[in-house]
């Protein structure tokens, strides 16, 4: 028990693995990282066209200013992502219409404040904004710190709160969780001064603040509703914890991750779902029962792709370009199929098929089934692809890189089946 750094136990009994966020979205809609569950699961009855193909299924493009891998996010008639101009030392909130692609408005969070250095293969807008409906809600590295801002419908900002002081290591990425009626959970794990906060989304006001170990993670915090509370679920800093999302209070915490984790914890009721990637490779389920028990484990390199759940298995596409089906309560290994290229965009999941696209712009679509490795299609969807799509409505929104004349430009991609005449 010590050895597991055990601070409490909680028993559970029904198990149930969504999270208790705000209002629920319309199944129309995807308002935040990972979409409505906060699982990479779409609405399972929207009409996606078979065989996506660029020239056949673009509704729209819309050029993106700047240089990002923040995914974009649906909700009611505007499309949102983050973007930043290392020309202009910008980082900015962009809202595009729905309907037709075109820019309703830019807003700029931050001018100037730009570190002397992240990784090559970073930005310096990383994450996804979330929106409950009044307000929209970002997070970006400056200055030195992280802070958190709201932003109106229209485009103002309304408040703008300091999280932490923030060391870069490769950069950061971690998107905000919006919870119940008026909090906003948001965090910054760094070599300095790491923490978790729940912070009022009227005023920005810092409800409660968690210290966080001094190691750099890449983690968005994720609720689930587990042995009838909710829970905040984390990884990375060497442990797996467990926060009450109302107060911060640490419910449990165990030793079981790496130093450094990107995924977001998955969960199927009775076990969560971790992985990491530095310093080394791990993919495990531990108990969802505050016990700390590993129930499996293996040394798949899943490090910054999160994971899914469906029907009792767990599918992952490996950063190295592979994918993968466990079943969920033994960890045995269903299949193991080859896609291609290296991933970062997360996968996701449209009733019983998977869609995710490699940095290449690789498109592929498979059968989420343990029977058997089963690739339905594959596509290109621009010259390079970090983002995660957001995939609603019957149309899937791409944040892609074309390459013109060898110049790097982004763009914001509509794709579905033609409306009917």
């Amino acid at each position: 028990m010590d050895a597991m750094r055990l601070l409490a136990l909680i028993p559970l009994v029904a198990l149930a693995p969504l999270g208790s966020l705000a209002a629920p979205a319309a199944s129309g809609d995807w308002p935040w990282w990972r979409g409505p569950k906060q699982n990479g699961h779409a609405d399972p009855g929207q009409k996606l066209p078979e065989k996506l193909d660029l020239a056949r299924h673009k509704r729209w493009e819309a050029p993106v200013s700047g240089r990002g891998h923040g995914s974009p996010i649906v909700l009611g008639a505007r499309v949102y992502l983050v973007t930043a101009d290392e020309k202009t030392q910008t980082q900015a909130l962009l809202a595009y219409d729905r309907d037709s692609g075109k820019a309703v408005w830019s807003s700029v969070i931050h001018r100037g404040g730009f570190p002397g250095k992240i990784s090559k293969k970073a930005t310096h807008a990383n994450n996804a904004p979330a929106c409950d409906g009044e307000r929209l809600y970002v997070s970006f590295m400056n200055s030195d710190a992280v802070y958190t801002t709201a932003v109106s419908l229209e485009g103002k900002k309304l408040w703008q709160t300091k999280i932490t002081d923030y060391v870069v290591h490769q950069g950061y990425g971690a998107s905000p969780t919006i919870y119940q009626d008026d909090l906003l959970l948001v965090s910054a794990d760094n070599k300095k001064a790491g923490a978790i906060c729940g912070l009022n989304r009227s005023n920005g006001e810092i409800v409660w603040k968690v210290e966080r170990p001094r190691f750099p993670n890449y983690v968005s915090p994720i609720v689930c509703h587990l042995g009838g509370r909710d829970q905040l679920l984390y990884s990375g800093c060497e442990r797996v914890a467990s926060f009450d999302p109302r107060t911060g209070k640490t419910l449990w915490e165990t030793e079981g991750s790496t130093q450094e984790t990107v995924t977001s914890i998955v969960t199927d009721g009775e076990r969560i779902f971790v992985s990491g990637g530095w310093p080394k490779n791990h993919v495990h389920a531990m108990l969802a029962d505050g016990s700390g028990k590993v129930v499996w484990r293996n040394i798949s390199r899943v490090y910054v792709p999160s994971m899914l759940v469906h029907e009792g298995h767990l599918y992952a596409v490996m950063d190295g370009g592979a994918a993968m089906c466990w079943d969920c309560k033994t960890g045995e290994r269903k299949w193991k199929g080859v896609l291609g290229g290296t991933f970062s965009s997360s996968p996701v999941l449209v009733g019983d098929r998977i869609h995710v696209i490699n940095e290449n712009g690789e498109y592929f679509e498979f059968k989420a089934s343990p029977s058997k490795f089963e690739l339905l299609h594959k596509g290109q969807l621009g010259d390079q692809v970090f983002a995660t799509p957001a995939i609603c409505g019957g149309r899937f929104y791409v944040r892609v890189a074309e390459f013109e004349g060898g110049e790097r430009k982004e763009k914001l991609y509509c794709l579905g089946a033609a409306p009917p005449r």
